[in-house]
């Protein structure tokens, strides 16, 4: 099992690359709750990329790391990419979109929804808002997720 800080020491590198080269990109999902302090731990990194940036965010990665087979599940986003990086486990998501009740709704990042920076490693980390992570995770019927946004009263 990868510690948490074999997990923070790839989000720097990869925040790295992806900044030196002026990539629209931002955490989201449980790194993001994370980062946040809204849970004690995260998983995997969950890359969330502008849909325009989103080959270039795979040459990156590719270059990391090892591209893995795709368990893309029910959404309708463009690009799902999951690579393993020094044993961690990072999917990549841009042009995100997600079907719910037969809607699909266009969660693709935009540069507006990166609303502030966390420091990893003296690396600048791009955060979308865990409200709008709220309204994600209430279209995907990840009630548990939506139950802890709650309870730190970040409603939406």
């Amino acid at each position: 099992m990868v510690s948490r800080e074999e997990k923070l020491a790839v989000l720097a590198k990869l925040a790295a690359a992806c900044n030196r080269r002026g990539l629209t990109w931002a955490v989201g999902a449980s790194l993001l709750l994370y980062l946040k302090g809204y849970v004690d731990d995260f998983h995997d990194i969950d890359i969330m990329v502008a849909d325009a940036d989103a080959a270039v965010m795979e040459t990156v990665l590719q270059s990391m790391g090892r591209l893995q087979p795709s368990t893309r599940g029910s959404y309708e986003t463009k690009h799902f990419r999951e690579f393993v990086v020094d044993g961690v486990d990072v999917d990549m998501i841009g042009g995100f979109a997600i079907v719910c009740e037969g809607r699909v709704y266009d969660c693709d990042l935009e540069p507006a929804q990166i609303v502030e920076y966390a420091k990893v490693h003296g690396e600048r980390i791009p955060m979308q808002d865990v409200a709008l992570w709220r309204r994600y995770y209430t279209l995907m019927g990840r009630a548990q997720k939506v139950a802890i946004i709650d309870a730190k009263g970040c409603g939406g």
